[in-house]
């Protein structure tokens, strides 16, 4: 049986991905940990969201 991913999960995901690839842009190290710091906040609010369903 295959699991449903819930559209939220799938979000939070590629938040976290592109949190990574943040990490890896060629930009200052301000830039880059801004951007990683506001992709996992989105992606932490949409798997809490998630576990509250």
């Amino acid at each position: 049986m295959k699991h449903a991913l819930i559209p939220s999960a799938i979000r939070a995901f590629a938040h976290r991905r592109m949190a990574l690839s943040a990490l890896r842009a060629n930009s200052s190290l301000s830039v880059r940990l801004a951007r990683y710091n506001s992709h996992m906040a989105i992606a932490r609010t949409l798997e809490s969201a998630e576990g509250a369903q």
